[in-house]
């Protein structure tokens, strides 16, 4: 066997509560990693014997359920290496703060998930279970690919373009990128500081609210089964000229589907002052880049990729000006997308240009996920279509900055419709 079906949090959950123990989940899910990650690499590392037997017998709301930690995120019985043989065994001493909340919640974390390093553009040699020989995405590639080859019930990984919405798009899964702090990033490798978000990834768009619920104590979970007078934007943007057949077929079937069910349309042409968004996104990213690995560009720079020492230098060379001027963008944007939900209750785009490319050379293109990091909205990749042969297609549920309740609420509420035959 390639891979397992993904597995259900919620029904795992039910299971435990009707009798499955703590010990038996975890026992189970090892040895589904056993069973297939030889054959997908979507772990780096995997927690000690000791870790498993404390989680064993760990209460809380995430007993036994079994967890893949991105390898960007501090753990203290296992090596973090950030997806770089720079810190090859190194130890940290502590949790990051979100992977402690999951072990307080009784979660059992199987190990750590492969990253790109540090999570950025170089891919790393994870497979896709969804689509084998294609990317999975990046940059949390080992965490997409860990839950939807059934491996565990869901995982963590960050984004600061798009290495949550696009990975979970590419691997079939569901991906919730928060509203920008809902989870800290405190003990995870920074990136850029202004735009790193910590996210979650699951089978189905239930199942991550329900994580997100329990590790948060926030109201999150999904708890009704139609979204009443509902007005969703389709978002049209500057760059959906480069979107792919398949993706705006699904686009489109998304959106019939929602308008048959209830839901008023509305065209929603991106103002121009998101348009320039986009851009001060990928300024900001390399110059807080630049400056957050100012440690490895100076002092091990020939260990470093090709391609990331580029990235550096071309964020190195940004000048303050410049950054500031993206900056003062960016908060324009904000109040920009704000203003957009006065027209409508969430906004519908592409998680992606189209389904995974098919090399393992690439992570594939964030640019459909730029904005929604910058701005800072609650963001939720719906899993559900697919491309003619197959390849899995993600849609983009985004609501009003702090409406995380509502993006998954909706996101689910379609995930609904598409499951329903056609």
């Amino acid at each position: 066997m390639s891979h397992f079906a993904p597995l259900g949090l919620i029904e795992l959950l039910a299971g435990i509560e009707n009798g499955l123990s703590p010990a038996t989940s975890i026992a189970r899910a090892m040895e589904r990693i056993e069973a297939v990650d030889g054959g997908i690499g979507a772990f780096a590392t995997l927690a000690p014997p000791e870790s498993l037997g404390a989680a064993a017998k760990a209460s809380g709301p995430l007993a036994g359920v079994p967890l893949g930690i991105k390898d960007i995120f501090d753990t203290a019985d296992m090596a973090t290496a950030y997806g770089s043989p720079i810190h090859a065994g190194f130890r940290p001493s502590s949790d990051a703060v979100l992977v402690a909340m999951a072990r307080a919640a009784g979660a059992a974390v199987m190990g750590k998930t492969v990253t790109t390093e540090f999570a950025f553009l170089q891919p790393a040699a994870t497979g896709n279970p969804a689509a084998p020989g294609h990317t999975p995405g990046g940059s949390s590639s080992g965490s997409a690919a860990a839950v939807a080859a059934g491996m565990v019930a869901g995982a963590f990984g960050s984004q600061t373009a798009g290495s949550v919405i696009r990975p979970a798009a590419f691997c079939g899964v569901a991906g919730f990128k928060p509203s920008f702090r809902l989870l800290p990033t405190v003990g995870m490798k920074c990136s850029a500081w202004t735009l790193d978000t910590a996210g979650l990834f699951a089978a189905t768009v239930a199942d991550v609210a329900m994580l997100a619920e329990r590790l948060s104590g926030r109201p999150l979970s999904v708890r009704q089964d139609a979204v009443p007078a509902l007005r969703l934007g389709l978002y049209r943007s500057a760059v959906d000229g480069r979107i792919e057949p398949a993706m705006r077929e699904a686009w489109e079937t998304a959106a019939r589907l929602a308008e048959r069910a209830g839901a008023r349309l509305v065209e929603i042409e991106e103002p121009a002052a998101l348009a320039r968004a986009r851009q001060a996104q990928e300024t900001i990213q390399f110059y807080e880049s630049a400056l957050s690995l100012t440690h490895e560009r100076r002092l091990h720079a020939d260990e470093l990729s090709p391609r990331l020492r580029e990235a550096l230098e071309k964020g190195a060379a940004i000048e303050p000006a410049a950054y500031d001027e993206a900056r003062r963008t960016a908060r324009q944007a904000r109040r920009a997308v704000t203003a957009l939900f006065g027209e409508v209750d969430a906004l519908l785009a592409p998680s992606a240009l189209g389904p995974a490319p098919a090399s393992l050379a690439s992570t594939g293109d964030p640019v459909m996920n730029r904005l929604w990091t910058l701005t800072g909205n609650p963001c939720v990749s719906v899993p559900g279509l697919r491309a003619s042969d197959g390849r899995p297609l993600g849609l983009s549920v985004v609501a009003r900055f702090g409406r995380d309740g509502q993006a998954l609420a909706l996101a689910s509420w379609l995930e609904g419709l598409l499951s329903r035959p056609k």
